[in-house]
């Protein structure tokens, strides 16, 4: 298998082709290189590949005669290779990279024995530390997934496919190269300083074209802003007519004039001659991969079709002493290459073997009757070595330490540990930048961007324009388009949106949107967003900003106003009247048994709640804020206190009356007055607790009218008093009015010749009637625009009307009679107590009687003459 020294008449003469190099050394390496090209059906290998398969070759073994000379750089210790050809065929390079293995694979040759009897001496296959390349990433990813059972770290020079970074997969695998995530940043940076939001995609079948797309397409979805018109896979093998469908499918969405193109070379130029032919010459704004790069040929012919086409090249460097090591490369000094004459045949088209002629050496020299220029990935070939070299070299100084040669720790060389290494080295490389690999073992992106410029200048070709490392810095003013135009053209799919509009996105398509106008409360806050005007502003007419919203509050020329004012001055003027009248008849009877005292504070207290309306009606400000608070709920306490005594009074009585003929406690004028005040003192002590909570102040509510249409929005000014607290504010009144009501249920069967028990009942009846009236009227009407207006009258008016029943029930009777009838209002002889209780006594042992059926004659009558 192997042919070291052979000559070319030699491998002619045994007409095998040879398969691999042999470099002895105490540690050696593996090479995987694309010597050859894919082979026809049936045929592994095709041409050999002089650039891309030769160049690195021999940068591989450049790299390792200049690190065995290297005295600093694993001194005493010379590194080995053995180097393969994968015949750029995944499978192919599958079956080579077995010979790698073989020294890790155990076999059983205990039955195994010579004709003498005797075991065979098998000699132990070479063992590979590591590995150099693959070029194509399908080759190396088909090479990664047998390395890694066997622990071989593999460093490649070419393979960039994200895939490759999924160190879940591809643990042992590193490379000098980026991956082309980082070519697809630095494509998504190019597209956007570009001001491009809408492009296509272009992508040869394989594993370069696909995963370079899904790469650009990821980060771009990621990045946002950017939108995919099609993305288009090109066939290894188009049909007829294939390229000529491929713009027919580019050109349904025009308005994607980028084309992000990740495509071998003759991919790239048939779409150039397709584009073309569809006379669409500069309608395309081409952005090139690297597989493009600074290339002539994929524009040979069709310059005019790719005048200002951008594209991409991983930074690179031509190594001066590569090239005086390969150009000074001859049959005779590089006979360790066992494919060199092949490349020389091919280089120099001459024939080294031919019937009946003897080899002759010539006296052709490279680079002087033949064309040379350096490959692209030398440098990196060359760097990947230096890698593996630098890595056993950090492992000799850790487990060898002062030991000359490999000592035991490193015979083997443990892959694992190895990685290790690999993944820590750093040191500049051979252009002088450098070498390093992150924790998925890439290496970091670096790159070169130019631009095919055709037209107004006095070298047509490719321009550097700019370079990308993590972050894009762009020569804009170095930029020309088709035409020599400097403006950069449009690749966009929608165009920009009126004041007041914002771009509703299209959904899935980012960068295409619909005009959309600001609605609501919203303004334009900028192109792709409306935001709500705060709280307390509406957006203005044109909807590009916000405005202040007016503020409003209930006037007193406002129908909600005018009605509550009407009654609650009826009702001042008469509460006052009715003041006055028992002020004036103090000493007359009437007045007298109607009990002054309590009298006095209960119209006191309906003259309040009559007040209350023209607070909830004033402006709002702090001070009339806290009379609300005060007033709202003191003038019904006040009044039903007063009320609440004296139905208490009379009940006790009634009671008493019951059992014994002594008054009970706590009936007198002073009692009472103590009594109400103390019912009254609860309400006033509430209040004041709240107003060292909560000190009164005014607040601004633009929640309460805030239709749909703004232009009518409005803030209320109003009181910091919510539904909740005017209710907590009333309830103790309420509690109040609804114990006065059951205690004058209790008391309905008192004479109405002695007390008011029945007018008081009367009057609490009604008044709960009004109050559950008021209950959903108020509440209600929360959600509507005039809930203010609506609430303030509402309670102003069951304010009103209670005040009014209690006015109207207890003391305009008696006012009636005092001033109209007056002959009704004189003395009549007193009773006492114990009188009192005597007659209720017997009124009611009466009733009970008639109700059992069991009247007797000798009940007792009432006397009414005391």
């Amino acid at each position: 298998m192997l042919f070291l020294g052979l000559s070319p008449e030699s491998w002619a003469q045994q007409g095998t082709q040879p398969h691999s190099i042999k470099i002895e050394g105490d540690i050696t390496l593996g090479g995987l290189f694309p010597v050859h090209s894919r082979g026809p059906a049936g045929v592994p290998c095709g041409e050999i590949k002089r650039e891309k398969g030769i160049h690195r070759m021999e940068a591989m073994l450049y790299a390792l005669d200049q690190i065995n000379s290297d005295p600093d750089l694993l001194p005493n210790i010379t590194l080995g290779a053995m180097i393969l050809d994968t015949c750029s065929r995944d499978t192919y390079a599958l079956e080579q990279s077995l010979t790698f293995v073989q020294a890790l694979i155990q076999k059983d040759n205990s039955d195994v024995r010579c004709s003498n009897g005797e075991p065979p001496i098998i000699p132990k296959p070479e063992r590979v530390v590591g590995v150099i390349g693959a070029s194509g990433s399908s080759v190396s990813i088909m090479v990664a997934n047998v390395l890694r059972l066997f622990a071989i770290p593999q460093i490649s020079y070419a393979s960039t496919a994200p895939e490759l970074s999924d160190k879940s997969r591809y643990e042992f695998f590193s490379r000098v190269v980026p991956p082309d995530s980082y070519q697809a940043q630095a494509m998504v940076d190019i597209v956007k300083a570009m001001g491009w939001n809408y492009v296509s995609t272009l992508a040869s079948e394989g594993n370069y074209g696909e995963s370079g797309v899904d790469a650009f397409l990821q980060i771009s979805r990621e990045a946002g802003g950017l939108c995919i018109g099609q993305s288009i896979k090109i066939p290894r093998e188009p049909k007829p007519g294939g390229f000529d469908k491929i713009i027919k499918r580019l050109m349904e969405t025009s308005n994607a004039r980028g084309v992000i193109i990740f495509a071998n070379e003759d991919d790239i130029r048939r779409v150039l001659e397709a584009a073309k032919r569809a006379n669409l010459t500069g309608h395309f704004l081409f952005v090139g991969s690297d597989s493009w790069g600074a290339k002539s040929s994929p524009i040979l012919d069709q310059e005019d079709v790719a005048e200002g086409a951008v594209t991409i090249l991983p930074k690179r460097a031509s190594i001066d002493g590569f090239d005086n090591y390969f150009t000074s490369r001859s049959l005779e000094n590089n006979r360790r290459n066992i494919w060199f004459a092949e490349y020389w045949e091919d280089d120099f088209k001459c024939k080294l073997t031919r019937p009946g002629i003897k080899y002759d050496l010539g006296e052709e020299r490279i680079a002087q009757e033949s064309q040379y220029e350096q490959e692209g990935k030398v440098q990196f070939v060359i760097d990947a070595v230096y890698s593996m070299a630098h890595a056993l070299h950090s492992m000799h100084l850790d487990l060898c330490p002062g030991f000359m040669g490999v000592c035991e720790k490193m015979d083997p060389v443990e892959g694992s540990q190895l990685l290790q290494y690999i993944r820590s080295v750093n040191f500049n490389g051979s252009a002088g930048t450098g070498v390093m690999f992150n924790e998925n073992g890439d290496a970091p992106g670096r790159y070169d961007i130019f631009q095919f410029q055709l037209s107004n200048t006095t070298n047509p070709g490719y321009r550097c324009i700019g370079q990308w490392t993590n972050q894009l810095r762009l020569n804009a003013e170095e930029m020309q388009w088709s035409g020599g135009d400097r403006a950069v053209p449009d690749s966009v799919c929608s165009f920009p949106c009126e004041l007041g509009e914002r771009k509703k996105m299209v959904k899935g398509v980012p960068c295409c949107w619909h005009c959309e106008l600001c609605d609501g409360y919203q303004y334009q806050l900028d192109e792709l967003n409306c935001d709500m005007c705060p709280f307390d502003m509406r957006p203005m007419p044109n909807r590009t900003g916000c405005r202040s919203t007016p503020i409003i509050k209930l006037e007193w020329s406002s129908p909600w106003a005018i009605i509550p004012v009407f009654l609650a001055v009826l009702g001042i003027l008469a509460t006052s009247g009715c003041i006055l009248t028992f002020i004036r008849f103090n000493d007359t009877p009437i007045v007298r048994a109607s009990g002054r005292e309590l009298s006095y504070v209960l119209l006191t207290g309906i003259f309040l709640i009559y007040l209350i309306t023209f607070l909830m009606i004033a402006e709002p400000s702090a001070p009339v804020c806290a009379f609300r608070r005060l007033l709202l709920g003191l003038g019904m306490c006040i009044t039903y206190s007063a009320m609440l005594t004296k139905t208490n009074r009379i009940y006790r009585i009634f009671e008493q009356g019951k059992k014994a003929v002594t008054p009970p406690p706590f009936i007198s004028p002073t009692s009472q007055l103590i009594i109400t005040f103390i019912l009254i003192g609860v309400q006033l002590l509430g209040v004041f607790i709240w107003f060292g909570v909560v000190p009164p102040h005014t607040i601004i509510d633009y929640e309460e009218q805030r239709p749909p249409n703004p232009e009518f929005a409005r803030g209320v000014l109003k009181c910091d008093m919510s539904d909740l607290a005017l209710v907590l504010c009333l309830s103790y009144s309420i509690v109040l009015m609804v114990t006065c009501t059951v205690y004058a249920i209790k008391s309905r069967g008192v004479p109405e010749t002695f007390n008011e028990a029945k007018p008081i009942g009367f009057t609490m009846y009604t008044t709960c009637i009004i109050w559950l009236a008021f209950v959903p009227i108020f509440f209600g009407t929360a959600q509507s625009t005039e809930k203010m207006f609506i609430q303030t009258t509402t309670l102003t008016v069951s304010m009103s009307l209670s005040a009014t029943v209690s006015l109207g029930m207890l003391y305009i009777p008696k006012v009636y009679v005092i001033i109209f009838q007056p002959e009704q209002n004189v003395q009549k002889r007193k009773r006492s107590i114990k009188a009192v209780a005597s007659t209720v006594t017997s009124q009611l042992s009466q009733k009970e009687d008639k109700q059992n059926g069991e009247s007797k004659s000798s009940a007792i009558v009432p006397d009414r003459s005391q």
